[in-house]
Parts: structure tokens; C-alpha cells; sequence
């Protein structure tokens, strides 16, 4: 729909990387800006789907990022689980 209010490609990238930094420091985790970015993207992607189970929708660019740390972070969690790390 051209009326609603999407986060386009550049927009994602740039708000990924944010978010991503952001979970990055939360977590303590020693990531960098590609890694970064991977994370707040796809973050912000999980924590949506997660979050819908639960009948609470993000919109806009704010929405994109809280979702993308919080995404981002059950990511980082997940990996040092998997990973086993200190």
C-alpha cells in the first residue's frame, strides 16, 4: 500500500544498524557494523513475528527499532546458548 507507514530499504539499513548497536551494547557483545546491521534487521523481523503471537504491532520507524533491539537481542541470547559462550 503506498498510504501506509512502511520503513523502506535505506531507512532499514540505517535503523538495522541502530538497533543492532544498540542490542550489541546491551548485551555486552563484541559485534561489528555489518553484524550489526544483520542483527537489527533481522531482529527487528523475529521480534515482530514473536511479538504478533501476542497481539502487539510496531509501526513506523520508532516501532522498527524498539523491535529491532529487542529482536536483536533474543539473538545474541540464542547464539551464546548455541555457542555456549562465557
Amino acid at each position: 500500500m503506498e498510504g501506509s507507514a512502511q520503513v523502506g530499504w535505506i531507512a532499514a539499513i540505517i535503523i538495522g544498524g541502530i538497533a543492532g548497536w544498540a542490542a550489541s551494547a546491551l548485551m555486552k557483545s563484541d559485534t561489528g557494523v555489518f553484524l550489526n546491521v544483520i542483527l537489527g534487521i533481522v531482529g527487528a523481523a523475529v521480534a515482530s513475528f514473536l511479538l504478533g503471537f501476542l497481539g502487539v504491532g510496531f509501526g513506523g520507524w520508532l516501532g522498527y527499532l524498539v523491535a529491532g533491539v529487542i529482536g536483536a537481542c533474543i539473538l545474541i541470547a540464542l547464539a551464546r546458548m548455541f555457542r555456549g559462550a562465557r
